[in-house]
């Protein structure tokens, strides 16, 4: 088991560990039975009937996926649950039978020695409004017609749009309607819509109610298992309209600009059945721009069940003006409470925080939380007082890379200022810079907690999926290389999106056209090989510290020659040895080990080197090369 303790992850005897691992799976966020993959239209609107039983794969192949994570190396798992998967039915009805797969592949995972933390995925709120995570009855009971949402611009669903789906389209539905009321009301319901009640309950506490209780029935029912050391809040949590100063501006939380963009009033009107004239984005060569405008919601048709009001409308945000037509009544309706301007941290996000924390701590009191705020922003702040068991799991990605499906090594935009980054030597210090950057606040803002990348990766359909029809992944393994070391820069803890077991070349993790997954049967020989499906695992598995007798000081990793150096500074009180991983991938012969003093030996067959540290100095020096 594992233990916080300011910014490091520690073991039993008090070594540092290092956690790599992978978010299991991508294909967790869609519905076995029936086929829930994104690109399937078929019965994608019966959402009380359907099953996440056999996700992220079935149990009879539980052996052979983590006994190939285990073997490239992974010691940690990122393992996704969803809201729908445990409570599609309806509210207050569990899916016992998932809940009982759960705890058996949990249980599997323990049988190979490998850690996880739950995670209750969500992206953009649901499969319904273009992401996935919260059921389908969610939005129904807000007033949704979940059929009408994509003909009204309400939301976007790869599901009616079909292919090709526009490259990462998806994260644009949080600035449109369906997503942003939803996350609104979830986060800020008692204050932005109070008249909107669910069986009598305000629609604030039924959302929120019913999501954590969720998640208890998840940590309930796999208490005792050993490997499981704590649960995420919520992944990629949105604001919604929560703090927006003006309807009337797009929401400026959404950084994504692409495709259709309608500003918050526009959105609310489209979706009550007023064609808009929007505007639409793309990326060019020097960032976002606008391509053009498009008549959103042309069909008049109404994203409200039975032709009811907009909630917005309902509470006099906006309404129509004597002839008809749509008018903003309080374009500042968002920003404020009783004059008191709002602040979607301090008064919403953080107080679900506690909430959630303190009810799974009923149940599972030696739980850690894995807690992030809105991507792309390092808004969330802790006390250190409260920042026991407290890990911040914030994500990074090269969007460049995962927007156009490319990767050049010397041309990037800096996620943090929205600048373009020219130099080979300007997009690596670039990369290692904003994740050094969130472990400063990480220890500077939230109570000296540590820093785990929760999702980090690229897309292995690069190029047009050239290499799925090649078997050359060079250009792949320079993309890879590049995260993985400027995550090394910062000897930063990860899980890397993502393994997904039932990956295709041809739709990838079966999700908008994702396609990050490290391993494919697609690309299985059935050669016998560790490595068979394997996605550039030259780049993926490396040799790291899994555990150090002391403080890690520096760690670079050259992927074209397979040299390790790294250095630590020991703690007196420690006499365990520092153990390094050595995967036989880049050591098929053995390695060459210098280091500083003391001594060492290689467990070939386990993939281990174990350094025995002198007291004679400090500072220790470890160098390892092929042999």
């Amino acid at each position: 088991m594992i233990k916080t303790d300011h910014t490091y992850f520690k073991d039993e005897s008090g070594r540092v560990i290092l956690l790599r691992g992978v978010n299991l799976g991508g294909s967790s966020k869609v519905p076995l039975t029936p086929d829930g993959a994104t690109w399937n239209l078929d019965k994608f609107y019966d959402h009380r009937e359907v099953s996440f039983v056999g996700r992220p794969f079935p149990l009879i192949e539980a052996d052979e996926h983590f006994g190939r994570l285990k073997q490239w190396g992974f010691n940690f798992l990122r393992f996704l649950v969803t809201w729908e998967a445990i409570e599609h039915a309806g509210p207050g009805i569990y899916d016992e039978e998932y809940l009982d797969y759960l705890h058996a592949i949990v249980g599997k995972a323990a049988e190979h020695g490998i850690l996880l933390f739950i995670d209750p995925h969500q992206d953009v709120w649901s499969r319904f409004t273009g992401g996935d995570g919260a059921p389908g009855w969610t939005l129904e009971v807000a007033g949704f017609d979940i059929s009408k949402l994509h003909s009204t611009g309400a939301a976007f669903t790869h599901q009616e749009c079909g292919d090709p789906y526009p490259r990462m389209l998806w994260p644009t539905n949080n600035n449109k309607l369906a997503a942003a009321t939803m996350f609104t009301l979830f986060f800020a319901g008692n204050d932005f819509a109070p008249e909107l009640k669910v069986e009598g309950i305000p629609i604030q506490e039924f959302l929120q109610s019913h999501y954590i209780n969720a998640i208890k029935k998840v940590a309930l029912k796999l208490k005792g298992l050993p490997n499981v050391v704590g649960y995420d809040t919520l992944n990629e949590p949105s604001q919604g309209y929560v703090g927006m100063p003006d309807i009337s501006k797009r929401l400026e939380a959404v950084k994504l600009l692409k495709g259709d963009t309608p500003t918050a009033f526009q959105a609310m009107a489209a979706g009550a059945g007023f064609p808009q004239k929007v505007e639409v984005f793309d990326l060019g060569l020097t960032g976002f721009v606008r391509t053009g405008k498009k008549m959103l919601n042309p069909g008049r048709d109404s994203a409200w069940v039975d032709g009811a009001k907009d909630v917005w409308q309902q509470h006099k945000v906006w309404g129509l003006d004597k002839s008809g037509a749509p008018v903003i009544l309080q374009p500042q309706y968002f920003s404020s409470v009783n004059g008191h301007p709002v602040d979607f941290y301090r008064d919403y996000f953080k107080p679900f925080l506690y909430r959630f924390i303190q009810e799974i701590q009923s149940v599972a009191p030696k739980s850690i939380f894995f807690v992030e705020g809105v991507p792309g922003e390092n808004g969330l702040t802790w006390k250190k007082e409260e920042s026991d068991n407290i890990v911040h799991a914030a994500h990074w990605y090269d969007d460049i890379s995962l927007v156009t499906k490319r990767f050049v090594n010397w041309f990037t935009m800096d996620t943090r200022n929205a600048n373009v980054v020219l130099g080979r030597r300007a997009v690596k210090h670039c990369f290692s810079d904003q994740i050094a950057d969130t472990i400063w606040h990480s220890k500077n803002h939230m109570g000296e907690v540590p820093t785990l990348i929760g999702e980090t990766g690229i897309p292995l359909d690069m190029y047009h999926k050239r290499a799925y029809r090649t078997g050359d992944f060079n250009k792949q393994e320079g993309a890879m290389d590049a995260t993985m070391t400027a995550l090394e820069d910062n000897i930063a803890n990860f899980t890397l999106w993502n393994y997904t077991a039932d990956n295709r070349n041809d739709h990838g993790d079966q999700w908008n056209d994702e396609d990050l997954s490290i391993f494919s049967p697609d690309q299985c020989k059935n050669d016998g090989s560790p490595y068979d499906g394997g996605r550039a695992m030259k780049a993926v598995v490396r040799p790291f510290p899994r555990k150090t007798a002391g403080i890690p000081a520096h760690l670079t990793f050259n992927m074209d020659t397979s040299t390790l150096e790294y250095k630590f500074i020991h703690s007196d009180n420690l006499s365990e040895p520092t153990e390094i991983f050595i995967p036989i991938l880049h050591y098929p012969h053995g390695c060459l080990v210098e280091v500083s003093d003391g001594t060492w030996e290689l467990d070939q067959k386990e993939q281990i080197l174990r350094y025995f540290h002198s007291s004679e100095r400090q500072e220790h020096s470890i160098r390892i090369s092929p042999a």
